[in-house]
């Protein structure tokens, strides 16, 4: 639907215009008509200024950091380019912002002397993402007025572009320390053959090995070139399985930000994979089936971090539920590193076969949105640190939490041992 296209004073003109021409007769003043000829001819003017040119407008953004996550400030630079060679006269340009993105994309479109070709002048504006998800800006709209400011003119330039909001980063606190306090220790690297450490294997000499690596010890003892094969220190795993059974969830949670608990089980979810990965662990995440979300992040390979960001920006519950049921059999076998379990509702029945996965992390973690009551207490009792993660308070707060239990369990069991 247009808008009126002349300005409050466009139309004061035309008003003052009409009421000249019917009271030019009754009153026989022949001056009120040129007067109401003249004004009329102003908007006139005005509007051929506005509406009989051509000029074409057209837009294209770039958002910094192309990723923004929920509550990082994102620069948007609109780079509008004018086709045509006529002047153009100063405006507002205003960009169509959505409810979920705070900011003021609005702001003075200069004015352009005539040249030759297209002219491309850049605006620029911030936004504060306020929930996950993809996000549409634009169209950009620039409003533009006659030099008498009688006319004004509205046009819509270039698309809609959209950008995508991934979840909130928080800076979680190293997990050596809770490992520290519950008297564990978070498993070492194991070695296999390649580069990088100092533990010397020789092996038979091969064409292409360098003379510098010959073993020459190695050589006089076995009479034959030995070459020094050093061993690789293997990182470290660690599982973060986030529940995505759409039973343990209130619906509003299918949308991005509909539900609070939801959201921070989300956020949770890359902010102990992103501090898992600068630790040194290769980070797999999966839901609660055991289904991997992700490729395994490995701890020299952040760029992994940016495709789960992006993944986990329109995640949302699914499934027919019975996943922490069957997550069980993932960790049947040995002794595995941190599992950090993101759950939403927990009740008293899924002790149990929470209870056969403890026993296999040196650091079983579990953050529940919905505790049924005691189900916290019961899990805690089968080696969990578990704490709720409800959104109604910041992870670091949660995080915190479960360090002090941590640490308070442990001042406890050496108080213990010295009874």
């Amino acid at each position: 639907m247009r808008s009126w296209p002349l300005t409050l004073r466009g139309t004061g003109a035309l008003v003052v215009a009409l009421g000249c021409l019917i009271a030019a007769p009754m009153l026989g003043l022949e001056e009120l008509v040129w007067f109401a000829v003249l004004l009329i001819a102003a908007v006139l003017w005005g509007a051929v200024t506005q509406f009989g040119l051509r000029r074409r407008l057209d837009a294209t953004r770039q958002v910094v950091p192309a990723l923004p996550a929920v509550g990082e400030e994102a620069r948007v630079r609109v780079h509008a380019t004018v086709h045509g060679s006529l002047p153009v006269p100063p405006g507002q340009w205003r960009d169509r912002l959505p409810r979920s993105l705070a900011g003021d994309a609005r702001g003075v479109f200069p004015a352009l002397r005539p040249g030759s070709g297209s002219r491309t002048i850049e605006l620029r504006y911030g936004v504060r993402p306020r929930v996950r998800g993809i996000h549409r800006l634009g169209r950009l709209q620039v409003t533009s007025t006659d030099p008498f400011g009688l006319v004004r003119r509205s046009q819509a330039a270039g698309e809609a572009t959209d950008v995508v909001v991934t979840p909130e980063l928080v800076d979680v606190p190293a997990l050596a320390a809770m490992a520290v306090q519950t008297g564990g220790a978070l498993p070492a690297a194991t070695s296999r053959l390649g580069q990088g450490a100092d533990n010397l294997i020789p092996r038979g000499w091969a064409p292409g090995d360098s003379m510098r690596r010959i073993h020459w010890r190695a050589t006089a003892h076995r009479d034959e070139l030995m070459v020094r094969q050093e061993e690789q220190e293997a990182a470290p795993e660690a599982t973060v399985v986030i529940d995505l059974d759409a039973a343990r969830w209130p619906a509003r949670a299918s949308a991005p930000g509909g539900d609070r608990g939801f959201e921070a089980a989300v956020s949770a979810c890359l902010s102990i994979t992103t501090r898992l990965a600068r630790e040194g662990f290769a980070v797999s995440v999966v839901d609660a089936h055991g289904t991997p979300l992700a490729e395994r992040i490995d701890p020299e390979e952040h760029s992994g971090l940016g495709d789960l960001a992006f993944l986990l920006a329109t995640v949302a519950p699914t499934g027919t539920g019975g996943g922490l049921h069957r997550l069980a059999e993932r960790f049947t076998g040995g002794l595995t590193g941190p599992v950090i379990l993101l759950a939403g509702s927990l009740d008293l029945s899924d002790a149990a076969p929470l209870a056969t996965i403890a026993p296999h992390s040196t650091l079983p973690i579990l953050l529940t949105a919905a505790p049924e009551s005691g189900a916290l207490p019961a899990v805690r009792a089968r080696g969990w640190r578990a704490a709720a993660l409800t959104g109604a308070e910041p992870l670091a707060t949660v995080w915190q939490e479960l360090e002090r239990r941590a640490a308070a369990s442990e001042s406890a069991a050496t108080e213990g041992e010295s009874a």
